[in-house]
């Protein structure tokens, strides 16, 4: 082969742009034992390829696997979202009863007790009943931080939802091209 027909050919395939004759031609050139000095590296990549070239077909089922495997990650994605769903509605439901029993609870005494003539007394008392709120508080916060961690849970479950979602995408992309380009070499 003449080196021109050569560079022509290389750079077609580097295109992308060669025909499967064009091909065999160049992987026919470099399998042969007379080779022009400067193309040791396409030399070395096409007698790769001849080695180890196969014809892949897809089996029979691929399209039934890949429909089977869509059905189920929809029917995984719709589990999901009645379980976020269901989350949501259960936090809410325990936002309001806390709500509800910290209004009874700290509405409870409203009535005072007492006044007081004795400046010293009334200060004691004031302390004590700042004191019973306070810790009546800390008791009310307590009981929102299960709430805090159930909404941490969902979400962390969401975005692992999401990771695999985008990892299936990336799959079924790559998969688009594997078809592609099968599709442009036939």
């Amino acid at each position: 082969m003449k080196e021109e027909r050569l560079k022509e050919l290389l750079e077609k395939y580097y295109n992308g742009a060669t025909s499967s004759e064009e091909e065999s031609e160049l992987k026919k050139y470099f399998a042969g034992n007379t080779i022009v000095p400067g193309y040791e590296a396409e030399t070395e990549m096409f007698r790769h390829f001849s080695v180890n070239e196969q014809d892949i077909a897809p089996s029979d089922d691929l399209e039934s696997r890949i429909i089977d495997s869509i059905d189920a990650l929809e029917s995984k994605q719709k589990h999901t979202l009645r379980h976020r769903k269901s989350l949501v509605v259960l936090s809410a439901a325990a936002t309001f009863l806390i709500l509800i029993g910290a209004y009874f609870f700290l509405m409870r005494e409203t009535e005072p007790e007492d006044t007081f003539d004795d400046p010293q007394i009334a200060y004691a008392e004031a302390k004590r009943i700042l004191y019973d709120v306070s810790v009546r508080l800390n008791r009310g916060t307590r009981a929102l931080e299960q709430v805090t961690r159930t909404t941490k849970t969902g979400l962390e479950s969401v975005e692992k939802t999401a990771n695999i979602i985008t990892g299936q995408i990336e799959i079924v992309e790559h998969l688009g091209r594997f078809i592609e380009t099968n599709d442009q070499k036939k």
